[in-house]
Parts: C-alpha cells; sequence; structure tokens
C-alpha cells in the first residue's frame, strides 16, 4: 500500500437532522485525534440528550483506516451504526466521530427505514461540516558542529524550510519539518548543500562529518 502524505478530516463540530415517521434523528458530528476526544464527544452529547432513546455513533481514527467502531445502542443490529459509518467512509474521512441521537416518535420504521434514517441524518451533519485535508509533515533534528553551521544555515534558507526550535550549546541543534511527501527530495538537497557537493553524489556519501540528521515524528 502507497504511504499516505493526508488525509481528509472535520475542521470543527457540525450538525445534521432528519425526521421520520414522528422520530427525531439529531447527528453531531466532531474531529477527533484520541479516545478521550471521542469519549468527551459521546459525554457531551449525552448530557444533551438525556432523555433520548438512543445515542447510535460511529467512528474512524488513523491514517491506515484500520481503527473504527460502529455501536447501534440498543437499535436492531446493523441499521445505525454501520450506517453512519458508512458515510464516513463515502467521504473518506478519518479522525472523525458522528453520534445520531434518537428521539422515538411511537412507530416502529422498520430495518431499513433505520437504515435509511441513521445514514440521512449522519449525511446532513457531514455535509454541514468544513471538510479539510491536512497534510502530513515529518519532523527532523539537525545536529551540526559549529564549523558547519555556515552551510547549514544557508541550506535550509535556500530550501526555505521551516524552522520549529533551535538550540546552539557545545553545538548546533534545528528542528525542522518536511512535508511528508516532500521528505526524500527535500533531504537530498539538504545533504548536497551541505557537503557542498550534487545531489547525484549524495549517495557516494553517507555520512557527512559534523553534520547528523534525526528523524523525530510524523506531524500534521
Amino acid at each position: 500500500m502507497p504511504e499516505k502524505h493526508s488525509f481528509f478530516t472535520l475542521t470543527e463540530a457540525s450538525y445534521g437532522e432528519y425526521r421520520a415517521k414522528g422520530s427525531k434523528f439529531l447527528a453531531y458530528a466532531m474531529p477527533v485525534y484520541s479516545d478521550q476526544d471521542i469519549e468527551n464527544a459521546q459525554t457531551r452529547v449525552r448530557k444533551e440528550h438525556p432523555k433520548a432513546r438512543h445515542h447510535c455513533y460511529a467512528w474512524r481514527l488513523g491514517l491506515d483506516q484500520n481503527q473504527y467502531r460502529a455501536n447501534d445502542d440498543g437499535e436492531p443490529s446493523g441499521t445505525a451504526g454501520r450506517p453512519i459509518l458508512g458515510q464516513i467512509d463515502k467521504l473518506h474521512l478519518t479522525h472523525v466521530i458522528v453520534i445520531v441521537v434518537r428521539y422515538f416518535g411511537g412507530t416502529l420504521l422498520g430495518t431499513s427505514g433505520l437504515i435509511q434514517a441513521y445514514r440521512s441524518a449522519a449525511a446532513e451533519a457531514l455535509s454541514a461540516g468544513h471538510i479539510q485535508e491536512k497534510k502530513l509533515k515529518d519532523t527532523f533534528q539537525l545536529l551540526f558542529t559549529y564549523e558547519k553551521m555556515p552551510l547549514v544555515m544557508t541550506a535550509i534558507s535556500k530550501i526555505g524550510l521551516p524552522v520549529l526550535d533551535q538550540d546552539f550549546s557545545d553545538s548546533g541543534i534545528i528542528t525542522v519539518a518536511i512535508p511528508k511527501a516532500e521528505v526524500e527530495a527535500t533531504l537530498l538537497k539538504l545533504k548536497a548543500l551541505v557537503a557542498e557537493i550534487y545531489e547525484e553524489e549524495v549517495a557516494d556519501h553517507p555520512i557527512i562529518e559534523g553534520f547528523t540528521i534525526k528523524f523525530m515524528e510524523t506531524t500534521f
């Protein structure tokens, strides 16, 4: 599977509503990035709707699309959580939770009616939200001796690397961020500039005296 360089998610919470035969389906879509975010979202909606019969939900986290859950909260199996998750996946979203609260209107909707209602409510909430593509960035520490400092600073400026942090004590440490899609080409150019060689020669110089690049983490 090709490495992912970005993902799509919501920028903020959004709301949607669907009605069927007296029942109200109130949908809340929110960006989430951790188990705690998910718990907070569920707690918030339950506090707002303590008398609702059902609080069904689905969420997806991560880039590998393997972290997800769909919950029917007492509705017939497969009629609520899965249709909600289907709407998240239809838009290729991750780091998103959708919670649909149902107030029963006195008339049974049947399996197909419930699937349609939960699917429609989730779709309304997601369509009301603002979807943003978030590009992944890899952060690196550049460690160098003071003899290499002029070359390192010139390279950073020439490439246009954003500096996140810097520390100058016994040696220099500068933390930079590089868009994940551009890491290979950027590091190649950086090494060439610091070593004062052509990019085509970098592979033949795996070690640059007085200069080291250390990977830190992937962020967005």
